[in-house]
Formats: C-alpha cells, structure tokens, sequence
C-alpha cells in the first residue's frame, strides 16, 4: 500500500492557511492524507510543535521531510510536480502570479483581522472598520487585473488554477460569510472559486465541524 504524505491541518471553519494548502493540493489532483489537529486544544498545545517546527498548520511531511507555512507547501509541489500547473507557465506571467499571492501573504491586515474566517455564520454587514473597505477595493482591483489581462483561459486569475488562487481562497470565504458585493468580473471569480468541487468539500466538513474557538468569534452586537 502507497504511504501517501500527510498533510497536517486545523479547524475546516476557521483555519485560513490551512485551507489554502490543503485547496492547493485537492484542486490539481495530488494525493496525500489529510489529518486534522483541533486549533488551541489539549491536544493542539501538545503536537503543534511536534509536526511543525513553527509550531503551526498546515504542515506536509513526505515521508523524510516536513515543509511548512502553506505557500512554501504549495511551492514545493510546484517544483517536484510541475504536472500540476500551479504557476503559469509564461515566465512574465508568473512573476505577476508571484505577486499578487505574496501581496496576499503579507498584506490586508485590516480585512484579516476584523474580518475573521468563520464558515458556519452569516455576518452581512460585519467587519467594515476603518480599512477594511480600501483592502476590499486593492483585492477587487487585483481580482480584475488579473481576469482581465491573463484569466481568458478559464474562471480563475490566470486561466486555470493557481496558487494565486489558494492564496486569495480564505478571502473568497469571507466576502461570502460577511456579505462583501464585489463588481461583476470579481462576483464571478468568486462564485467560480465557491463552485470548485475541493472548495465545496472544504465546507461540507466545516459545516459538520462542532469546536467553537471563542477568540475567532465576532462579539454579539451590543
């Protein structure tokens, strides 16, 4: 029997960075053993830093390695499976797909942190402070740069599926879960990406989910 690799991960309703690799793998076909560690638990606190030098997920071990933080997971299989297509092919266009998911690594703080992943709920109109509406627009503008100038192959920013994509995947679930309206070119990417069948799945299993993480919870309206 094949040992697959194990890619390590935290709560399907909540765990943004692990979604993006786990929807990275899933939605180009590579096979692995997901296993999932319920965030801030007894058990958490006690393997975390076992299957992670970070002590975070997601985490994927091949069997003599373990590679962590999700894009540097999703570059690896970009290198060692170049069947995937995870980059563009197009050396230009990929330096913009490069782009665009670090822009995405590092930045809208404000939109991150007020907007927090949270699958279960219906938060319309929650999250908008100050911030969080100009991450809102520089994401839309991103979203139709990239449809507009490399996305004529298929739905998604560069054509077919990307990092690029599974980078921008937990912000997708937000502008859904907080009732974000984008333009016309950015609502179709967004329901192109809620239809991949690996994002569908995704959700069918946080919606089973019952840990509730208080700290990743929006207060009740006073």
């Amino acid at each position: 029997m094949e040992n697959l690799p194990v890619l390590y991960i935290g709560n399907k309703n909540y765990s943004s960075w692990s979604l993006r690799a786990w929807l990275g793998l899933k939605a180009t076909g590579v096979a692995f053993e997901e296993k999932l560690v319920s965030l801030y638990t007894d058990e958490w606190f006690a393997k975390a830093p076992v299957l992670s030098p970070s002590g975070k997920v997601p985490a994927f071990f091949d069997g003599t390695k373990t590679i962590w933080e999700a894009l540097a997971i999703l570059e690896y299989i970009a290198d060692t499976r170049p069947d995937t297509l995870l980059w563009p092919l197009d050396m230009d266009v990929r330096a913009i797909a490069r782009s665009v998911a670090l822009e995405m690594h590092g930045g809208f703080m404000a939109l991150r942190t007020n907007m927090p992943m949270n699958l279960r709920k219906d938060l319309s109109g929650r999250g908008r402070e100050p911030g969080v509406d100009k991450d809102i627009a520089r994401i839309s503008a991103i979203f139709n740069m990239c449809r507009s100038r490399y996305g004529q192959g298929g739905d998604f920013l560069f054509g077919h599926f990307t990092i690029a994509d599974a980078m921008f995947a937990p912000v997708i679930t937000r502008f859904k879960t907080y009732g974000v309206t984008l333009d016309p070119v950015g609502e179709a990417y967004k329901n192109a990406m809620l239809a991949l069948p690996a994002m569908q799945e995704w959700y069918g299993d946080a919606l089973k989910e019952d840990w509730v993480i208080e700290a990743a919870e929006l207060p009740a309206r006073g």
